[in-house]
């Protein structure tokens, strides 16, 4: 068994480690957050403390066994975070965060405190730095387009169109009603267009469309 010392440091070091990430997770108002993050962690680790404990006691057992289950578990809890909403599916990051730091409490349940807080410095680094980054890279630029339109059948198709014939890619969308008027919406595209060009003369076609009311860009 494990020494209350070891024990204790291990608790906290994973305490530490999660809460970092899930701190991250929980400022940009993910699914799974703080608390999730380091019931994952902590949970993790306490298993593989448990799984080598049990291999010493009994050396016939397999160490691994229990480790294993524990990513097994965890793709289930994962694959909770993960939402389709419209033509977009969420989640995955998130899903990917919690995975990640199941990994990061078996290594510290299993002694590798390097490891686990290279390795959490790392998922931090994607998490944070790399999603800046990511809006950056190549020649394309992600804008937002909000659009408050009467609630009629084909308004949204009519809208869609434009921007496909801009090569403007829809990567999110959502659609909520007005709560003044319920014959009006608000639509909110998230897009990626390859020149800045395309979203001006994409906004020429779109106010032509009587059934929009009011719109407006917005920088991602």
């Amino acid at each position: 068994m494990a020494g209350e010392r070891e024990i204790i440091i291990n608790l906290l070091l994973i305490l530490a480690l999660s809460g970092l990430i899930g701190f991250e997770r929980e400022r940009h108002e993910r699914p799974a957050g703080l608390r999730t993050h380091i019931l994952v962690g902590v949970g993790s680790t306490i298993l593989m403390m448990i799984s080598i404990s049990m291999n010493k006691l009994y050396p016939v057992s397999d160490a691994g066994r229990i480790a294993a289950q524990v990513v097994s578990g965890v793709g289930f809890l994962g694959a909770g975070t993960i939402i389709k909403e419209g033509f977009s599916v969420k989640g995955l990051t998130t899903a990917a965060s919690l995975w990640a730091t199941a990994a990061i409490g078996l290594a510290v349940g299993g002694g590798y405190y390097l490891l686990a807080s290279t390795t959490t410095l790392f998922v931090i680094i994607a998490l944070f730095a790399l999603n800046r980054l990511e809006f950056k890279l190549g020649d394309k630029s992600y804008q937002v387009l909000k659009c408050q339109v009467k609630d009629r059948p084909g308004v949204l198709g009519e809208i869609s169109t434009i921007l496909g014939k801009k090569n403007i890619d829809i990567k999110d969308l959502t659609m909520e009603k007005n709560e003044k008027d319920k014959e009006k919406l608000w639509i909110e595209f998230t897009l990626k267009a390859p020149r800045e060009e395309n979203l001006d003369s994409s906004t020429m076609e779109l106010l032509e469309i009587e059934d929009i009311i009011e719109m407006k860009w917005e920088d991602l």
